[in-house]
């Protein structure tokens, strides 16, 4: 009985932190993800902290599937050291004729209406990460 009193309490007060935490209203993946390893982690007597390979995989991609969702939303969406997720907006296109550039025949291109579309942006250390041949 008592080990439930106190789940419910480390609920309420790391639902209390995240509130205050995103009071900004923007999205952190950090903040969110926070919020629920506090909800799934055990402490046992010794007071070392554990959690299961399947919650931690829950925990992932519900944090995942949330910040999806506010980047969909319009918000710039930050993942520590891997970039940033946005949507981009991609203009509409009228029906019209082109070239093809191998060929050089003449071709039709159907119109597209206009859509919204993820983007992931890299940081600038992963990108001189990349371009560092020693890496290769």
């Amino acid at each position: 009985m008592a080990k439930k009193a106190a789940k419910k309490s480390a609920k309420k007060t790391a639902k209390k932190s995240a509130v205050k935490a995103s009071s900004n209203g923007k999205y952190s993946f950090i903040d969110d993800l926070l919020e629920e390893l506090h909800e799934v982690i055990q402490v046992d007597k010794k007071g070392q902290a554990k959690i299961k390979k399947t919650d931690l995989k829950a925990v992932l991609e519900s944090s995942f599937e949330k910040a999806g969702k506010a980047a969909a939303s319009g918000q710039r969406v930050r993942f520590p050291a891997i970039g940033a997720l946005v949507r981009s907006e991609v203009k509409a296109r009228k029906a019209g004729k082109q070239m093809n550039p191998f060929t050089g025949e003449e071709m039709t291109v159907s119109a597209r209406p206009a859509s919204k579309k993820p983007r992931w942006s890299f940081p600038k250390s992963l990108k001189e990460t990349f371009a560092n041949k020693k890496n290769w």
